[in-house]
């Protein structure tokens, strides 16, 4: 069996380089609950971006004959120590063919799973097949390769909704390919949501998926309006991926007028109605600006799939898990703007392309 794969690595220098490159590597036979996997799809998500390029600044983005360079600014040196001259690979997940496994798994010899674990972005991966989900005979390697990062988040959103009493949630930015699962979740099961989009073409691409409460952030009227969509949901719950800017303290200060506009009492330190903002991503990388309009019952942080899947029973995840299987080519079904190989994805003209993050396109890597 060739076990001879390609993987691209990223890996900062001592003196503040960020290098993308190919290298070759063989990978060990699979041993007890291991698979070897042919990697066939891979898509890149943003989480996968700030592994790849970290802190680096893009405007000193070079090809150098062998690897893509790119210098990391001294002030982000400091939260860099521990990756120097550590090579990591990106991809947080794929989905591919099982071509080895181990003695307790040949079973799953020549089926198509889809993968969670890091170090897609390679042309085998060896890999521990609990991470796996085996995918429905005939279904692509395309179907199943984003079949993690976003459904989940998305059913963990609905999750996280349940678990801490909430009854509806706001989401920005919401066209997304996750925004559109996310519709078709909580359209599905009766969920309350706010759809804060960026344009007048998103706002009827959510409307066709039946979206009722879609809000447009460059309307002059879009404040007016996020609180008006806030009041017919209850929403009390908001998740933001944006993550620089206003976006969360807007939404916590709509949310704060509409529990105030049920208050029969007076009270200086605002409603009592807890409002809870999560930022999940970082699409804007300034600082998270809070103007404090909204009261003393409020808290923000930070969700991370991979912690908040940690918090929940086994159960629930493997109900996760059926039904995205179930839904792979409904609710969640990803669409792809572009495929490019490990060698294109190395390209300074579509790392451009892949970099602006622009809603609703959705590069993946076909190794």
């Amino acid at each position: 069996m060739d076990r001879d794969s390609l993987e691209l690595r990223t890996t900062v220098t001592a003196d503040g380089t960020l290098r993308l490159e190919l290298q070759p590597v063989t990978l060990p036979e699979p041993g007890p609950g291991q698979l070897l996997v042919r990697v066939e799809a891979a898509p890149i998500n943003p989480s996968d971006l700030g592994l790849m390029f970290g802190p680096a600044d893009m405007e000193t983005l070079a090809w150098d004959g062998q690897a893509l360079t790119a210098r990391i600014p001294p002030a982000a040196m400091a939260s860099m120590r521990a990756r120097i001259g550590q090579p990591l690979v990106p991809g947080n997940e794929g989905a591919g063919t099982v071509i080895a496994a181990g003695p307790d798994q040949q079973h799953l010899l020549g089926k198509r799973v889809a993968m969670l674990g890091g170090s897609m972005y390679a042309k085998l991966r060896l890999i521990a097949a609990s991470d796996c989900l085996v995918l429905p005979e005939g279904a692509g390697a395309e179907e199943g390769a984003a079949l993690f990062v976003n459904p989940m988040t998305a059913l963990g959103f609905v999750e996280t909704m349940r678990a801490e009493g909430h009854s509806a949630i706001v989401h920005a930015p919401a066209a997304s390919n996750l925004g559109q699962m996310l519709v078709r979740i909580c359209k599905a099961d009766g969920i309350g949501l706010v759809n804060i989009v960026r344009s007048p073409r998103q706002v009827a691409l959510l409307r066709d998926l039946g979206a009722e409460h879609v809000v447009d952030s460059s309307s002059d009227s879009f404040r007016d309006d996020l609180t008006q969509a806030i009041a017919a949901t209850g929403a009390t719950l908001s998740f933001d991926a944006i993550g620089g800017g206003e976006m969360t303290s807007i939404v916590l200060t709509a949310m704060e007028t509409v529990a105030q506009g049920k208050m029969e009492n007076y009270d200086r330190y605002g409603s009592a109605v807890l409002k809870q903002g999560y930022i999940y991503g970082v699409l804007d990388t300034g600082p998270t600006i809070l103007r404090r309009g909204f009261g003393f019952s409020w808290s923000v942080g930070g969700w991370l799939l991979f912690r908040a899947l940690q918090k929940l029973d086994p159960a629930v995840i493997g109900r996760m898990h059926q039904r995205i299987l179930a839904e792979m080519t409904t609710t969640f079904a990803s669409h792809y703007t572009a495929r490019v190989t490990l060698e294109q994805a190395l390209q300074p003209e579509t790392v451009a392309a892949y970099l602006r993050k622009a809603t609703g396109e959705k590069y993946l890597i076909t190794p």
